[in-house]
């Protein structure tokens, strides 16, 4: 590889940071008419199916060719997009007022909101304590490179589809929806765990075909539930408190990975989906809290459904 500054890929991250959170913006601007959960999963199912498909796709053409190739192509990609949102975002799309820096203090000095962030970095996070190491994990069981590839394509696919359902599952009532999908998700990344210690290909190949269903099924529920209480406790900043929970799922990445790499490091990454499932455990612990404190939940959830 040849040698790259550090700090010209410091400011290409920099870049690429700001792009997606001016998508993420955008996309969260229209939350508050697409407050249904359904809509959600359809708005945010875009990245993250980008996010776990760009992966093995990268891989994929850096492998066939050079690393070079693969910023070439998401370059290209991006010009499609960029072209494509020229054609395809509505041109009348209400311009969202500036953001009342009194909002923040409006926001995190409400429980229940930041309860529902910390649920957001939690949740969300302890996926990625197995999925940054998902790749050496199938690996270490005895897949090829090429396979791992073609693993996580598949993967990418159960998480459109996971990511649908959830929206689907969500509507009546996300905070009890959101306990029995982080269940789910406990057990795979638990299942995948001792697969992986088994050693058994079939039972780890079953493990991430389950654990793309159940990773992200929670996003729509996530983010419909903190819809829900802005409008109850700051109607002013729904559009910042949107905002702040996509920030929470990016901070949940970064956590998952975090843990991910000192478990790999001072464990082994065999033990990755252990403490992903551990993560995920403190978000349900979160969620049964806010569902026994009537101040959180008043409101929120549909009376008949309490």
């Amino acid at each position: 590889m040849n040698k790259i500054s550090p700090r010209l890929t410091l400011f290409a991250l920099a870049i690429n940071a700001f792009a997606i959170g001016s998508t993420e913006f955008i996309s969260v601007g229209l939350l508050p008419m697409i407050v249904k959960s359904f809509n959600i999963s359809l708005s945010q199912a875009g990245l993250t199916v980008a996010t776990v498909t760009g992966v093995p796709l990268g891989t994929f053409i850096g492998q066939q060719t050079s690393w070079n190739m693969s910023f070439i192509f998401i370059a290209t990609v991006g010009l499609i997009g960029l072209i494509a949102d020229y054609f395809l975002i509505p041109k009348s799309l209400p311009i969202p007022g500036k953001v009342d820096l009194h909002g923040f203090i409006r926001i995190f000095t409400n429980k229940p909101l930041v309860l529902s962030f910390l649920i957001t970095a939690f949740g969300y996070g302890g996926t990625f304590a197995a999925y940054t190491y998902l790749s050496p994990l199938l690996e270490g069981v005895g897949f090829s490179a090429n396979a791992i590839v073609i693993i996580l394509v598949i993967y990418g696919v159960m998480v459109a589809i996971g990511n649908t359902l959830g929206g689907r599952f969500a509507n009546t009532n996300p905070l009890n929806s959101l306990i029995k999908m982080f269940e789910l998700l406990m057990t795979t990344l638990l299942f995948l765990f001792v697969a992986v210690l088994a050693n058994n290909g079939i039972l780890t190949l079953l493990a991430s075909i389950l654990l793309g269903l159940f990773a992200f099924m929670n996003v729509p529920g996530l983010q419909l539930y903190v819809v829900q209480l802005a409008e109850k406790y700051v109607p002013n900043d729904i559009t910042l408190a949107s905002a702040l929970n996509i920030a929470a799922f990016n901070i949940g990445i970064t956590l998952g990975s975090f843990i991910g790499s000192s478990v790999t490091d001072t464990l082994s990454v065999i033990y990755t989906p252990l403490f992903g499932a551990i993560v995920v455990i403190i978000a349900i612990v979160l969620i049964l809290f806010i569902r026994n404190d009537r101040q959180s939940v008043s409101d929120v959830i549909p009376e008949e459904n309490k």
